[in-house]
């Protein structure tokens, strides 16, 4: 009952008193024992006062309890039974004499509890840590740079070996290069679970040998001359390359490109002769083999690994077979539009800083995420935002460089996507999506289709659909991130 309330006889009807209430028209009789009669077993004594309880006066606002409660609202608030609260008060010091006599509890623990009922439930996010995945920018740009460099050597020394024989050498020699070191590098890092000494001699045995089969393909394709030699000396930098890109040696294989970038920034204004033109780019490919030599043998000097079995081969099977496929799409590409192969070359460095990007913010949809459905639109969100990333800033460096935006950003996303997936131990489904795309487009080449045929655009927009739904379908659970 609220507000004020008269007492009033009713009627003077002697053995009734009524109360009206605030409310018009409302009456609350009590029939009072008539005279002579016993009293209710209720009443201790004929005399016994009947009490109404009013309602209880709202705290005011320096109730103390109110004021520990606001104190420690932001510890309470997260709490999930009462007991949580004890253990806070405890730790703050509270005896039993101020309980009783500053807050009007008996104990701790009712005092627990009245706090608990007067503080909402609240249960803050906690502090965000730092990004796991967090890309190394000068790592990702110098990757970039590490790609396109190489394709300098061409230009000086081009007018040497350039004929039809030598340029199918350099390509088969390049494709084996390309699918051995993604098989290798997939291999060298199982290793280095092991320990670096293991991962050393993946390394030893699996670079030269990748170098001399490449070196020997081209020798078979363009026979004894300087195309075969040409060959080699690319199929031992790529070796060398991949040994010091395993083990995160990017400036120092940036280092070993600065005779060949020096010789080549030359060209406009001044023909150094034959002789600078073949030693320059010799000069590079013994610095980089030397500093992969000096990595190899560090690795070797370290402790034997222990407790770590030997993966099995067939499970870097699929990383070569991308390399082999994405190496052919490339140059498929790149018979028609030279410079698209330049600019998808260089957008190696962007690619792999977006990739760092999607598992930082997959991690992030993680953390803002309730449910599934809720993670899996947060996925596919993050999935858009990072593949038109990457292949907007195509479309004006394909313009700028004459070569058509639509082949190469089919291209682009197939090649992204299926480094994503690889990302995630996801090899087989790219590696044969990837190489159906290449057997569809060497297939039109080998058919002798018109120049201009959307042929590879086909393949390339086909294969990237697919891709994209396989990435969606098992990177939007939130499984595919633990």
């Amino acid at each position: 009952m609220s507000g004020p309330m008269a007492l009033e006889p009713d009627g003077g009807q002697g053995d009734t008193l009524a109360l009206r209430l605030a409310a018009p028209g409302t009456t609350l009789a009590l029939r009072l024992a008539a005279p002579g009669t016993t009293p209710s077993p209720r009443l201790a004594a004929p005399d016994t006062t009947l009490a109404l309880r009013l309602p209880r006066r709202r705290r005011t606002p320096d109730d103390p309890v109110d004021v520990l409660a606001a104190e420690l609202a932001d510890r309470i608030g997260p709490a999930v039974h009462a007991y949580e609260v004890a253990a806070l008060l405890e730790s703050e010091g509270l005896t039993g004499e101020q309980i009783r006599e500053r807050y009007g509890h008996p104990d701790l623990f009712s005092l627990a509890a009245d706090l608990y009922r007067r503080v909402p439930r609240s249960f803050p996010e906690p502090p965000r840590g730092p990004d796991p995945w967090a890309p190394d920018h000068v790592r990702c740009a110098l990757r970039g740079a590490l790609f396109a460099l190489p394709g300098l050597a061409h230009l000086l020394t081009g007018g040497m070996w350039h004929s039809p024989r030598g340029v199918y050498a350099l390509v088969t020699a390049g494709l084996l290069s390309w699918a051995w070191g993604q098989a290798l590098s997939h291999r060298a890092y199982l290793r280095l679970a092991a320990g670096p000494r293991e991962a050393g001699r993946t390394l030893l045995v699996g670079a030269p040998t990748g170098a001399l089969l490449a070196s020997a393909a081209a020798l078979a394709v363009a026979g004894p001359g300087p195309a075969a030699l040409f060959g080699a000396g690319q199929s031992l930098y790529l070796a060398a390359a991949g040994v010091l890109l395993v083990r995160g040696r990017e400036r120092l294989l940036l280092g070993t490109l600065v005779p060949l970038a020096a010789g080549a920034a030359v060209l406009p204004w001044w023909d150094p002769g034959p002789l600078p033109r073949i030693a320059l780019p010799a000069l590079t490919v013994v610095l980089a083999v030397a500093a992969a030599g000096r990595e190899v043998r560090g690795m070797l000097g370290a402790p034997a690994g222990y407790g770590a079995t030997r993966p099995p081969l067939p499970a870097s099977v699929p990383y070569g077979l991308f390399g082999l496929a994405a190496g052919a799409l490339v140059v498929s590409v790149g018979r028609q539009q030279p410079w698209a192969v330049v600019v998808l070359t260089v957008s190696m460095g962007p690619a792999e800083w977006l990739l760092y990007r999607f598992r930082g913010l997959s991690v992030a949809a993680l953390r803002a995420s309730a449910d599934e459905a809720g993670f899996l639109l947060r996925s596919a969100r993050t999935l858009a935002l990072c593949l038109g990333g990457y292949l907007l800033p195509l479309v004006p460096a394909a313009l700028l460089t004459g070569a058509e935006p639509a082949p190469l950003l089919a291209l682009a996303a197939v090649l992204w996507t299926a480094l994503l997936l690889q990302a995630f131990g996801r090899a087989w489904l790219p590696a044969a999506v990837t190489a159906a795309a290449a057997a569809g487009v060497v297939a039109a080449t080998l058919l002798c289709g018109p120049p201009g045929t959307p042929w590879p655009l086909v393949c390339c927009g086909t294969a990237a659909g697919v891709l994209l739904i396989g990435a969606l379908r098992y990177l939007g659970r939130p499984t595919a991130h633990s």
